[in-house]
């Protein structure tokens, strides 16, 4: 009798565990579907792709020819033993026997973070460029504006016609002219 106790409890914590599931279940299907976790998501998604062509770029393209340059120059090797049990010319073995300080593969990072940072430069300045090409749209003159043009431009058609203009006419219209040319 005391294990169908059990059991029933068990059955219905599992209910109660079951029901604030879905609503938190929901809550997090209404968080992940919200404009800026999938727009992030997707940028972190094109971001590793571009950090492995960058990645390809500067290790396959870029470092060799710096190597061929400098003539096979690597300072990841580079390393100073902190003890005297590490004796080892090859970083990877030293670290085994003890501690190093690595500043040879430190430097190499930190080239390597340079030479993605300026590759990163040139796309985000090409980027700009390319949107700097792009004509934008002239903006729409006030409200206001406008119809003084279209006031000055009735007015003017007004004097035209009439042979003598009233001299109210043409104070009118210097006024407006005034009013246009300090915008």
């Amino acid at each position: 009798m005391e294990r169908i106790g059990r059991l029933a409890a068990m059955v219905c914590g599992l209910a109660k565990i079951a029901e604030e599931g879905g609503a938190m279940l929901k809550e997090f299907k209404e968080f992940a579907m919200r404009g800026n976790v999938v727009d992030l998501a997707i940028g972190v998604i094109i971001g590793a792709a571009f950090g492995k062509i960058i990645d390809s770029l500067v290790g396959d393209i870029l470092m060799p020819i710096i190597g061929a340059i400098t003539g096979g120059l690597d300072f990841s090797n580079h390393f100073i033993g902190l003890s005297k049990a590490v004796t080892s010319p090859v970083l990877a073995e030293a670290k085994k026997q003890g501690a190093v300080l690595g500043w040879g593969n430190f430097l190499t990072i930190a080239v390597n973070f340079l030479i993605v940072a300026f590759v990163l430069f040139l796309v985000v300045r090409a980027l700009n460029k390319l949107k700097k090409t792009q004509p934008a749209a002239a903006a729409a003159p006030p409200r206001s504006e406008v119809l003084l043009e279209e006031i000055r431009d009735a007015l003017e058609k007004k004097s035209v016609a009439a042979s003598a203009p009233p001299a109210r006419t043409d104070l009118l219209l210097e006024e407006i002219r005034d009013a246009l040319a300090k915008r």
